[in-house]
């Protein structure tokens, strides 16, 4: 079983999801080929990832979990940078259903499995795709996007099994989004879970929620899967310099937030 880096006290657990499914037409600098994304692994994790998740391409940029693909931009990532700690994703958005799904988990090649994976419990078969992501000994992630992922996350037989359940709420308004974040993050201890939280947004929602991560003393993650400008509206050099700048915000609120 893959087991995560630790991250000291005190300092907040930072992800780095540097492509999702953006293309060169959102901007240039999103990394698309497996050695693009080797590269810029690397370069994530120098300026303060804690790990990385990335998504596999097909030849004609489109996002993949097909076997060959996945082994591919693996393989890229540890030869730029073998102490990357890098996972990706199960979504049914990269293939033709669930089925299809897990019998991709099935065929990763185990000389080139991702560290972890996440699966989103807003989708079909979650139970089971976590399942068999643990069954390959990757660690898992899960996802809920809403209140109403909830009950199934909660009735999964892994939920104990998590190193983090990421909050991904869908809104695309700021302060909405921040609260459900909060709204869910509530219902979850109150559920007993211990994993840890994530909370991350996407395009207007992501700088607000990457800043109530830092103040809750949640995990959070950035780059550009999730956003293509900085703080200040201007477009993203790099995922590094995103990176660099939630390591900032956070110092500067050092000390401040509470916890969850």
């Amino acid at each position: 079983m893959t087991t995560l880096p630790s991250t000291p006290q005190g300092t907040m657990f930072l992800k780095a999801a540097i492509n999702g499914g953006r293309t060169f037409a959102d901007s240039p600098a999103v990394p698309v080929s497996a050695e693009q994304i080797g590269e810029d692994s690397s370069r994530a994790i120098a300026a303060g990832a804690d790990v990385v998740h990335a998504h596999a391409r097909t030849a004609d940029g489109g996002q993949t979990i097909a076997p060959d693909d996945i082994a591919r931009m693996v393989r890229a990532i540890r030869a730029a940078d073998p102490s990357v700690v890098v996972g990706t994703t199960t979504g049914l958005w990269t293939c033709a259903g669930h089925q299809e799904r897990m019998r991709h988990l099935a065929a990763w090649p185990v000389d080139a499995l991702p560290d972890f994976a996440s699966v989103a419990f807003s989708e079909e078969g979650a139970a089971e795709a976590a399942e068999l992501v643990l069954a390959r000994g990757m660690v898992l992630e899960s996802a809920v996007w809403s209140m109403a992922d909830l009950p199934a996350l909660l009735s999964s037989p892994t939920l104990a099994r998590n190193v983090r359940i990421l909050i991904e709420p869908e809104t695309p308004d700021p302060d909405r989004a921040v609260a459900e974040c909060r709204e869910i993050a509530a219902a979850l201890r109150a559920a007993g879970v211990t994993a840890s939280l994530l909370y991350h947004g996407y395009d207007q929602t992501a700088w607000p929620v990457v800043d109530a991560a830092i103040e809750d003393g949640v995990e959070t993650r950035i780059g550009f899967e999730d956003v293509t400008v900085m703080p200040d509206g201007s477009p993203a050099p790099g995922n590094a310099a995103m990176i660099r700048e939630v390591r900032a915000r956070a110092a500067a609120r050092q000390g401040v937030g509470a916890t969850i």
